[in-house]
């Protein structure tokens, strides 16, 4: 038998207006030193490039 390449479906990506996209990063910038979001923040953005890989 041969090997199975069922995939999972690509999640969506949203896609977001450049007024939004300067917001967040004001919103970011105005964030404390050190806060956890950013990090957290990277990894989404990674994430949102792997399912833009994925398509």
């Amino acid at each position: 038998m041969g090997a199975s390449e069922t995939r999972a479906p690509c999640p969506p990506v949203v896609e977001y207006t450049a007024a939004d996209q300067a917001r967040a990063a004001d919103e970011v910038e105005a964030l404390p030193e050190g806060a956890v979001i950013v990090r957290m923040l990277s990894d989404y953005a990674v994430l949102r490039d792997q399912a833009r890989a994925c398509r």
